[in-house]
């Protein structure tokens, strides 16, 4: 347990953290689901504007440091070599 005021402070600003971090993980997740289900789906059009509106979200998670950002890259990429596929 925290004993100086700063640390109780740090421990106070961690948990902040925690449940903004909690809420931008879920968000970027959701967009990543919509795009899932259009691919299993198998409609192609819905697939693509998906994964358009879900790619500045991953890219968002990666710049503010919810994902590493080559991770990022590797989810957009697989992502759109999946939607790309449907078309063939």
């Amino acid at each position: 347990m925290a004993n100086t005021s700063s640390a109780k402070k740090a421990v106070r600003k961690i948990i902040a953290r925690t449940a903004v971090n909690k809420s931008r993980r879920s968000r970027m997740r959701s967009y990543l689901r919509k795009v899932e289900e259009a691919i299993v789906s198998g409609d192609q059009k819905e697939a693509a504007s998906a994964l358009r509106a879900a790619q500045p979200e991953i890219q968002r998670a990666a710049t503010r440091g919810i994902l590493h950002r080559n991770a990022a890259s590797r989810k957009v990429s697989r992502l759109a070599r999946r939607v790309k596929a449907m078309s063939a």
